[in-house]
């Protein structure tokens, strides 16, 4: 299977699985991988049928009807956060086609997110980790087949902002690679240097809280980390840093895109790699630059036509790959994963990737989109480099064939509802009457 065939849009060049400053594939596929319950994609057989179409709706009309943005109420004038956006009581949870096998699913990783949820700060200004104490004790005990009277009876949901929603979508790749290097296995898979500092400047200045960078220090100062060219030749060579070797160097890239991914082993193993941390230099999507210049022939603007341009011109693509000068390192995965921003496992179909200052890590989304695939209930685990603003979301469909033409075909505008623990609004609007409380 080639890289090519398995995206269909260019908007699948988006960074997930990635917690990361700043935030930020598959080509030869072995046998297609299956869905086990629990959300874990391992190597299996799957019937000889094609992958299910995603179908739009055609101006049908939306589950339901977006609140007028006059009602919003802003809590604070920082509009880089959900509350300084704007938030509105939505409908009634109860009215919404929630769908029995989706809220069950995202029961269970509303769930799963839940230790994390109640002890996490949110960034967004929504809510405080106790604030879903009590949902989440109740969840620990509540049959997933109720799944949909749980939500209706725990949340309210909120729109922020005008609520429209962008969502894409990405899956979890699977490449050619060795432990050892040789012949056929040249390129390296980094772990993270010791040498890589996380700062967090909010600590220095309440200006810059959320405002983080990465880097390293040299003598007495913080001085960015190598860039991708800079790595390429050689800069942590011979420091001990492999953790791996992949065949292909185009292969990788996207894989780095991705944020987490598998080698397909020569042995026939699999060994599963997640995201360790990312060099802090800016990413640059290479589909943009290459339709700027003009560089992509009509009908040839996805994602395949990218890789055969890559391919059919391997100096000047090495060159425009250079442009991103993101690298992400990685660190090897032997429990359940790939792990998402929360350091829980995205589950294939029910995890979307978000921006934490508008969304609670965490939080159950809901979503009403122009692609019928994408609609229904989803639980925000994880962040990406490309995932930036309100209502701006990344769908997580696992690993395989299905998945990958699922994940490249996803570009989609619609609606969007946070389900956040009920008495959130009346909250926020009292606290912004009296702000001295």
């Amino acid at each position: 299977m080639k890289i090519g065939a398995l995206f269909a849009a260019v908007t699948m060049v988006s960074a997930c699985s990635m917690s990361i400053i700043p935030q930020g594939a598959a080509q030869n596929l072995p046998p297609q991988q299956a869905p086990q319950p629990e959300g874990e994609w391992v190597a299996g057989d799957l019937p000889d049928v094609a992958a299910p179409q995603p179908t739009y709706k055609n101006g049908a009309p939306a589950m339901f009807r977006p609140v007028d943005p006059a009602q919003l109420v802003k809590i604070g004038d920082d509009p880089t956060r959900a509350t300084g956006s704007g938030v509105a009581l939505g409908p009634d949870i109860a009215s919404l086609d929630l769908g029995q096998a989706k809220a069950s699913a995202a029961l269970q990783s509303f769930r799963t997110s839940c230790s994390s949820l109640v002890r996490r700060e949110d960034n967004s200004g929504l809510t405080q980790g106790a604030d879903w104490q009590l949902s989440c004790d109740a969840a620990q005990g509540w049959q997933d087949q109720d799944a949909p009277r749980f939500f209706a009876s725990y949340f309210e949901a909120v729109q922020i902002g005008d609520g429209k929603a962008f969502a894409t979508g990405y899956f979890e790749p699977q490449i050619f690679g060795s432990r050892v290097k040789n012949e056929k296995y040249q390129v390296p898979v980094y772990r993270r240097p010791d040498n890589l500092i996380d700062v967090d400047l909010g600590l220095f200045s309440e200006a810059l809280k959320d405002k983080r960078i990465r880097g390293k220090v040299d003598g007495t100062k913080l001085v960015p980390f190598e860039d991708r060219a800079q790595i390429d030749d050689g800069a942590l060579a011979g420091q001990g840093l492999e953790i791996a070797w992949a065949q292909d160097y185009i292969d990788l890239f996207f894989l780095q895109i991705q944020g987490s991914g598998r080698l397909a082993l020569p042995g026939g193993g699999i060994m599963r790699i997640g995201y360790a941390g990312q060099n802090g230099q800016d990413y640059t999507g290479i589909g943009k630059l290459m339709r700027e210049r003009g560089l992509l022939a009509d009908g040839k603007t996805n994602m395949q036509g990218i890789v055969e341009w890559l391919r059919a011109h391997p100096q000047e693509g090495m060159q425009i790959m250079r442009e991103n000068k993101s690298y992400v390192f990685f660190r090897e995965l032997t429990g359940p994963g790939p792990l998402g921003a929360m350091g829980h496992p995205v589950v294939a179909r029910t995890s979307v990737a978000a921006d934490r200052m508008f969304v609670p890590l965490g939080a159950p989304v809901f979503l009403d989109m122009a692609h019928d695939i994408a609609d229904g209930l989803w639980v925000a685990q994880d962040t990406g480099g490309a995932i930036k603003g309100a209502n701006r979301f990344d769908t997580f469909w696992g690993a395989g064939e299905q998945a990958a033409q699922i994940a490249g075909g996803m570009s989609s505008n619609g609606q969007a509802l946070l389900f956040l623990p009920k008495g959130t609004v009346s909250r926020l609007v009292s606290a912004r009457q009296n702000p001295d409380q």
